[in-house]
């Protein structure tokens, strides 16, 4: 299992867009991949779990990644976050 904290920098947040291009980007991956926000965990494959977390621009969240590929998809999620996820 890998973990790592990123910063949304997009300024809208995970509205239904970023959410999605997020989604995606997870479900390329064997690993079962979530996010804890506060005191909820959101798994990362599912758009209306992601869209139910309700993070905005600055919050921080943490990855987890848990599976074969853990190391590449943790890897991919952080750089699809840090590139402001299509916006």
């Amino acid at each position: 299992m890998v973990k790592e904290k990123v910063t949304i920098k997009n300024p809208t947040g995970l509205h239904l867009r970023p959410a999605g291009i997020l989604c995606k980007e997870a479900m390329r991956f064997k690993s079962v991949i979530t996010f804890s926000f506060r005191d909820n965990t959101a798994n990362a494959k599912s758009v209306l779990s992601v869209l139910g977390a309700c993070v905005k621009c600055g919050d921080e969240i943490e990855f987890t990644c848990e599976g074969e590929d853990e190391r590449e998809a943790l890897a991919a999620l952080i750089t699809c976050v840090q590139g402001g996820l299509g916006e």
